[in-house]
């Protein structure tokens, strides 16, 4: 049964179009990359979008990637596999990989492809093409998941069934007593009658309610009407003291324009006044300079006579009389009157 079970797991993996050839002797001794490059391939050809990561390296990447192929299988195939036989990747592992071949298989042959020996060349007209058919799948994943659901109520509400049995088979083997079923239905019509007085009570209420709002409605339209007649005459009157009003207004306008060309020409003027300060100080500075330089000149040139006429008066004979000494002075001193006039009038 191993040999026949592996000759069906051969035939199915070469019809599907599986690239490489499986013989016997890769699973004699537990052979996990083939076994991970298998199903890998599988669950490709089941769906092609499928993001299953294939690092296989390490024990825990290995425990990952059989985790994420089971439950992708019995998510979307509703096909259970055995975790453990599918790590040991031996004999038994072929039993697991033949549960979704088989399926494979059964599918592409219900499309009326025969049984035979495909080539490489002619694997790719067995493929499934599924984006063509998004819609639908996804319409067939939401009615998988709602079929979970309601197979998980079914499942509690069968558990429940056992208590629910028993009572009613009590309930029917009990015998009818006349008496208190007619009790029963009168309970029963009684709160009926009490739910329709009720339902009666409110739509007076509601009747009342109306009325009373319509009542509101006509009042608030007939206040609405006195103001609005109140606003159109108190537009239509003018008050006593608009004319005065205006008038002021006008004379206001006026003095306001007025008020502005008299800032102007103060403004204007007040800067004519300033440039007219600055230009005088700046004068002034400079004729004091000139003053200044003017008094340094002169008593350079006092310094150079009194020197000159020191050395005059030890070269010449003294034969003059005080009256000529007092002359010499008097030249000199309108001398020197004469320059300052000069240059103060300049």
């Amino acid at each position: 049964p191993a040999l026949a079970c592996f000759s069906d797991f051969t035939e199915m993996m070469r019809a599907l179009g599986y690239p490489r050839l499986i013989s016997m002797e890769n699973f004699h001794t537990p052979n996990f990359p083939l076994v991970s490059e298998v199903l890998l391939w599988l669950v490709k050809r089941y769906e092609p979008q499928t993001d299953i990561p294939p690092d296989v390296e390490t024990e825990q990447d290995r425990v990952f990637f059989i985790k994420a192929v089971a439950q992708f299988m019995a998510t979307k195939a509703h096909i259970k596999l055995n975790t453990k036989k599918l790590y040991q990747a031996d004999g038994y592992a072929v039993k697991e990989l033949l549960k979704v071949t088989s399926v494979l298989y059964g599918a592409m042959n219900t499309k009326g492809v025969e049984r035979a020996d495909v080539s490489e060349e002619d694997s790719s007209k067995f493929k499934f093409d599924l984006g063509s058919k998004i819609a639908d799948l996804k319409a067939a994943r939401q009615l998988a998941s709602e079929i979970t659901s309601k197979g998980a109520s079914l499942y509690d509400l069968l558990g429940k069934e056992v208590e629910l049995r028993e009572a009613r088979t009590e309930s029917i083997a009990r015998p009818l007593e006349i008496n208190e079923a007619e009790k029963m239905m009168k309970i029963a019509i009684d709160c009926v009658l009490e739910q329709v007085q009720k339902t009666k009570e409110m739509l007076n209420n509601v009747a009342l309610d109306e009325a009373n709002l319509e009542a509101k409605i006509e009042k608030r339209k007939l206040e609405l009407e006195r103001s609005q007649k109140r606003l159109q005459t108190l537009q239509s009157v003018r008050p006593a003291f608009m004319d005065e009003y205006e008038k002021i207004e006008e004379q206001l306008q006026k003095q306001y324009s007025s008020y502005l060309e008299k800032f102007r020409n103060l403004t204007y003027m007040e800067q004519l006044l300033d440039d007219h300060r600055r230009t005088e100080q700046e004068m002034f500075e400079e004729a004091a300079n000139m003053l200044r330089l003017m008094q340094n000149r002169l008593k350079e040139e006092e310094q150079h006579l009194l020197k000159s006429g020191n050395n005059d008066d030890s070269d010449i004979e003294i034969q003059e009389d005080e009256g000529s000494d007092s002359e010499v002075e008097d030249r000199q001193i309108m001398k020197q009157r004469t320059t300052t006039e000069t240059l103060l009038q300049g």
